[in-house]
């Protein structure tokens, strides 16, 4: 694993957080924890929004990123929509006030539990032959805005490249169904396609985009709203060999590559956007304490309270920037960082840090607003705390699971 890599955080990124988790120390929080905080995503956003795409472009929040439920009521505060997957994620959506027409319904086999929560005016873009044979008669009793997801030739297997993904409409499909839906609606108004994440490069999307675009057009179908899924890759992460994920994507040059594809089909008015990484990893931290140290063959290990089996699933495939709380002068050794569970594979972090952190610091893990909470897991341990901070202040929003909730659900 390299070491010293420059992960571009201003000091003054650095500086606040470390702050904001003082703070939050002194306010009684216990570790580990997560503190997120909305001005970073207010700044991600607004990045975005200064693109020139050449047509309206709408925002949705990603629930499964960030399923956190002050920043849903934060969102639907500043008037923006969000895009759910799942039953829960939708449920969750309505139970913090947003009306079924800023709730965008993505995701496969949603026709297992949409027929259930069922409203009129709903959005939602179908994923497959069964879900159209289940969901359509609902769709136009209830006066549905649907659309169609299409599995493009840039939407692939992360781990076999050489195999399509489970999602979407193949072009085979799609020219099966498209047909019929334009006879008898409703007609789609949404060509959806959602590629992966840290999506590296803008002519990928590109190519993506273009390939659905034609193939709408051999079926006669003039989608009103493109809806161009995936993740932007962040700033400040990087892969297990050290470069940064967004090291070959300029976002001018993402937004006027897609703007000169859609300036080709006029009759494309609105673009959708549903950044979920982008938007959210560098909106939390990770606060660590360092419960135990020791050595083995020539490295220091740190056994920490939290870690990757528990909180941090991603650095399997990512490196983050992790800092000391504390001011530490030692000598920097290569040191690997570990949560407490039982399990080797538990390493959040292997590099130097100074030689005098030991047991009672505290150790800050970065950009861990996207995906964290989702895959939050309670292996032989509890959920840990949540703090939040906003407009409002600093304040903990969910407390450390104790053991009456990790053990107590059980029939007896």
């Amino acid at each position: 694993m390299p070491q010293n890599i420059d992960f571009g955080h201003a000091p003054e990124t650095v500086r606040n957080w470390k702050s904001l988790a003082s703070e939050a120390l002194r306010s009684g929080a216990t570790t580990p924890f997560y503190l997120f905080a909305a001005e970073p995503i207010r700044e991600r956003i607004s990045e975005l929004e200064a693109l020139d795409f050449g047509r309206p472009v709408t925002h949705w929040l990603s629930t499964k990123t960030q399923p956190l439920a002050p920043l849903l009521r934060w969102w639907r505060e500043e008037g923006r929509p969000v895009e759910v997957v799942s039953e829960f994620e939708f449920r969750a959506a309505r139970v913090e006030g947003f009306p079924v027409g800023q709730i965008l319904i993505n995701g496969p086999a949603k026709h297992r539990w949409l027929p259930a929560l069922a409203e009129a005016g709903m959005r939602v873009n179908f994923d497959s032959a069964g879900e159209l044979e289940t969901l359509l008669p609902l769709a136009r009793r209830l006066d549905w805005r649907c659309g169609l997801r299409i599995c493009t030739r840039e939407e692939f297997d992360p781990e076999h490249s050489a195999f399509a993904t489970q999602f979407g409409f193949t072009p085979e499909e799609a020219r099966d169904v498209l047909p019929e839906l334009l006879r008898a609606g409703p007609a789609p108004e949404v060509l959806h396609l959602h590629l992966r994440t840290n999506v590296s490069r803008a002519g990928i999307y590109v190519s993506a985009l273009s390939e659905a675009i034609d193939l709408a057009g051999e079926t006669g179908w003039r989608p009103r709203v493109v809806d161009l899924g995936g993740g932007l890759p962040p700033g400040h992460t990087t892969g297990r060999d050290g470069k940064r994920f967004d090291n070959s994507m300029n976002l001018a040059d993402f937004a006027a590559q897609v703007r000169r594809l859609l300036d080709a089909h006029p009759y494309v008015e609105e673009l959708w956007l549903e950044n979920g990484r982008f938007v959210s990893a560098g909106s939390g931290i990770l606060v660590l304490k360092v419960l135990d140290a020791k050595r083995r063959r020539g490295l220091r290990q740190l056994i920490c309270d939290g870690g990757r089996t528990m909180n941090a699933l991603v650095s399997n495939w990512e490196q983050h920037r992790l800092e000391t709380l504390e001011s530490r002068q030692g000598e920097g050794l290569e040191t690997v960082v570990h949560g407490p569970t039982c399990m080797a594979w538990d390493q959040i972090a292997r590099q130097p840090l100074p030689s005098d952190v030991g047991p009672g610091d505290h150790l800050v893990w970065f950009e861990a607003g996207a995906y964290h909470l989702a895959w939050e897991t309670r292996f032989s341990h509890g959920l840990a705390a949540v703090w939040w901070r906003d407009d409002g202040g600093l304040r903990e929003v969910r407390r450390a699971e104790d053991f009456e909730s990790w053990w107590g659900g059980w029939n007896r």
